[in-house]
This record gives C-alpha cells, structure tokens and sequence, in this order.
C-alpha cells in the first residue's frame, strides 16, 4: 500500500478530489486544514494604509492510501487539478509506503478487502 499526501491550496481541495476519483476511481481521503510556506515565504497584505506580512498562507493536506499500481496516477491527478496558474505557492504531492492498514470496524487489512 502507497500513502499519496498532498498540500494544496485551499480552494483547490474540491477539485482535487473530485479529480482524483475521476480519473482513478478512489474515493477515500482524509483532509487536515494546515498553514505553511514555500519558496515565496508568505504574502504582504495592505489595510487602511499599513503594510502587514503573512508569513503562513492557509493550505489542505490531503492523504490518500491506495494499492501500488494506482499511486502514479493518484499523483499524477492530483499535481495537475492542484495547478492554480501562479508562479508559486500551488503545494506538493509525496508518496511513501505503509504497512498493516487495517480497518477499525472489522479489524481486516485493507489488502483483503473488497470494496476499497
């Protein structure tokens, strides 16, 4: 099993999702509401004549954990629906591998289950 974990912009999440289950079928996701900074190291702001420094922009971490075979393409969908058109800031999609996913209800692992 491959977790897919991926930060995108906020805005994005919907379509990101709604991508990945197209073009993969995969339905499952968990969604953590985060703040952080890349290269851009946040925005300036101006109100009522100050200038104010946002140094956390407002992101999504998305988790997706699916067989071997379907991560590529659960990566692929997800870097491209997270495209916003800005130079900057549009987030990062990693994989890595897990063991022993097993779900909490029935107790079996994820591997031997028929509906994924």
């Amino acid at each position: 099993m491959i977790k897919v974990e991926a930060v995108v912009l906020r805005d994005r999440v919907e379509t990101v999702i709604d991508a990945v289950e197209e073009e993969t079928g995969h339905v499952g996701v968990t969604v953590v509401e985060a703040i952080g900074h890349g290269r851009q190291r946040g925005v300036t702001h101006e109100y009522r004549g100050r200038v104010f420094e946002s140094r956390f922009l407002p992101k999504a971490l998305l988790t997706f954990i699916v067989d071997d075979g379907l991560a590529p393409a659960v990566v692929s969908a997800v870097a491209d629906a997270a495209q916003s058109g800005n130079q900057s800031g549009d987030g990062l999609v990693w994989t890595s591998r897990v063991a022993n996913v097993t779900h909490n209800r029935t107790g079996r692992r994820l591997e031997e289950a028929d509906v994924r």
